[in-house]
């Protein structure tokens, strides 16, 4: 711990500059915030022309027909105006609330006089923080919500994709606004109690809170949360059972409990996914996929899903979450006693000169704009690596069976696997009206999955010569 503390230590000598240098935060800060709105304009403008192409790629030409395809160009046209316009719309409104230097400097005061009419004073202050945050996630929601509003009941609903009424849209708001309630005022606390405790060897212990509240959220969010907006039932006995358990089985995935989730109360929208601890995993089936997929074409989307928990993708991802944690934690000490850092965004001295971490770390988050992109396109191109491997697992399925002595009964029902994943993605494809055309740069920057055509093609690719390599990695 002493190492580490260290090595903080001399990275914070090097960023002193900022606890005393007059900086003009706030100018940069708007500066780096439009030049991300006007490179995804840009990246829209990029792909808009796309969707004027009259047919489909060529690999998919047998699989959209021509009125399934001019419905899923328009749809995409219609997304991407609404993108340019929500996008310029909310950088309008953020530009506003900086510009002016009044509305960070206002919540906090706000928030004090909050606590003040239930006879709390300033020396409560992380109680003030915590009426901070929530105070500023209100008032940020409404000048977005028309946006919503016009998303779900106009844009979604004109391609026949909204199943929301009115009514279960205000509700789904406000249980989402007692969810932040309930568990990010302890979580907020909790933060905010390690800086008073351990002062400048905040680090391992916020990064524990974190990892502990992650893994948390991995049992609580699919058993607890979810179940308040939409009902989880067993899956029926039939085909798709039997293949998704005789699956499970033959992997030796550790199944508990088999799913289907009423997915089409809010949208025709479709997806599958599995949650849980390492020894008792849940698959949940979206009813919207079970109703546009054949069982043999949804085993497959499972197989695929199965494929992130054979390569370890989930711990994966949670190990590069913790290293991009650690960077931004590492160079916070610095911004953390910075008088300078909050007088750039219009705070009075007697708040700037003893910084409230809240403050501090949200302004702190901000200067992180540009960097949180970069960091959003690695990711990405991390998230597609698995993609492909997942995808390639469910190709190499007879292998991976052989390497673990199943019967050659069982390899042979496996042998068509990534056939059958082509299919159920093209199917879905054609149900969601996703786009098919897109630009490279635009997917780069937007996208965690590779698009249809580069998926289709890699599974072809798979299917030729794919099938061993999982066998001889075992076999190692």
């Amino acid at each position: 711990m002493d190492i580490l503390h260290a090595q903080l230590t001399a990275i914070q000598r090097r960023l002193a500059f900022v606890q005393t240098d007059p900086i003009d935060w706030r100018t940069q800060v708007l500066v780096f915030s439009w030049g991300i709105c006007l490179f995804e304009s840009y990246l829209l403008l990029r792909q808009y022309p796309l969707y004027s192409k009259s047919t489909p790629p060529t690999v998919l030409a047998e699989h959209f027909t021509p009125q399934v395809f001019e419905k899923s160009q328009r749809y995409g046209k219609d997304k991407a105006q609404f993108s340019i316009v929500s996008g310029l719309y909310k950088q309008f409104i953020d530009t506003l609330q900086l510009a002016s230097g009044l509305y960070y400097p206002w919540a906090w005061r706000a928030s004090g006089q909050l606590l003040g009419l239930a006879g709390y004073g300033p020396e409560y202050l992380i109680s003030q923080s915590v009426l901070f945050v929530f105070l500023l996630s209100f008032t940020s929601t409404l000048p977005t919500m028309p946006l919503g509003l016009y998303q779900t009941f106009v844009l979604e609903e004109r391609h026949g994709f909204n199943k929301t009424t009115l009514a279960l849209y205000f509700a789904d708001m406000l249980k989402g606004w007692a969810l932040g309630i309930v568990i990010g005022t302890p979580l907020l606390s909790a933060f905010l109690y390690i800086f008073e405790w351990a002062g400048d060897r905040f680090v391992p212990w916020i990064m524990m809170l974190l990892l502990v509240f992650q893994l948390s959220m991995v049992i609580l969010y699919p058993t607890v949360i979810q179940p308040l907006f939409n009902k989880l039932s067993p899956l029926r006995e039939g085909e798709l059972r039997t293949r998704v358990e005789t699956l499970a089985s033959r992997l030796k995935f550790p199944l508990k409990h088999l799913y289907e989730i009423d997915g089409s109360k809010r949208s025709s929208h479709s997806n599958a996914y599995f949650f849980g601890l390492p020894w008792s995993k849940h698959i949940v089936i979206f009813d919207t996929l079970i109703k546009q997929s054949q069982p043999e074409e949804v085993e497959a989307v499972l197989a695929h899903e199965l494929g992130h928990w054979y390569h370890l993708h989930p711990t994966k991802l949670l190990l590069v979450s913790q290293l991009h944690l650690f960077t931004i934690l590492a160079l916070f000490p610095a911004f953390l006693n910075a008088p300078p850092l909050l007088r750039s965004f219009g705070f009075p001295e007697s708040v700037a000169a003893r910084p409230p971490p809240i403050i501090a770390f949200f302004l702190y988050q901000m200067l992180l704009t540009p960097l949180e992109a970069v960091v959003g396109m690695a990711l990405n191109a991390i998230s597609r690596r698995f993609e492909y491997e997942a995808d390639r697992f469910a190709c190499d399925l007879p292998a991976i069976l052989h390497a673990d002595s199943a019967s050659e009964k069982d390899r042979d029902a496996m042998k068509d696997m990534g056939t059958r994943l082509g299919r159920a993605l093209v199917s879905l494809h054609a149900e969601n009206l996703s786009t098919v055309w897109v630009d490279w740069l635009y997917s780069a920057y937007h996208h965690s999955h590779p698009t249809l055509t580069e998926r289709l093609k890699a599974l072809g690719e798979y299917g030729s010569e794919g099938l061993g390599k999982t066998e001889t990695k075992k076999e190692q």
